[in-house]
């Protein structure tokens, strides 16, 4: 597994993701369709245009979605259980086709499980910057993650 077990973090640090992305209208479509939200902010041009932002936003749900997704590599793969909830999630400025963006993931807490010796729960908080360095998402999540196996 590429990702970390429960013991190996540490709180307080801050894990800079080496994969970006850049957003597209496709992504800001396929998402807007698969999920049945017809909000015209994502995919309507001319409803767009009128607007305070003149243009589609992406959609929010994406942005936090990708933004987590970017985390997974260089945190939970294989070695997540589940997760247990995502708190204080805010989109503090807009996110536009063709923005990239990258992540980044603090370690605020984390504590063993009281029902399971093998598990325990980390909090992480991510956050999401455009290529401009301004702040586009934040989220907590918090993670039930694997114990290291006794016998690696």
């Amino acid at each position: 597994m590429i990702g970390m077990y429960f013991e190996e973090f540490e709180v307080g640090t801050t894990i800079h993701h080496k994969l970006r992305r850049t957003v597209t209208e496709m992504d800001n479509t396929m998402f807007s369709c698969l999920t049945h939200n017809p909000q015209p902010l994502h995919i309507d041009h001319d409803f767009s245009s009128k607007t305070e932002w003149g243009q589609p936003l992406m959609n929010s749900l994406f942005t936090l979605g990708l933004m987590i997704g970017i985390s997974v590599n260089d945190t939970t793969f294989g070695t997540t259980i589940a997760n247990l909830g995502m708190t204080d999630v805010r989109f503090p400025a807009p996110l536009f086709h063709g923005d990239t963006i990258n992540v980044e993931t603090e370690i605020k807490d984390k504590r063993q499980s009281k029902s399971r010796p093998d598990a325990g729960i980390v909090t992480f908080e991510h956050r999401a910057y455009k290529q401009t360095g301004e702040l586009v998402a934040i989220c907590q999540r918090q993670a039930f993650m694997r114990c290291k196996p006794a016998d690696s």
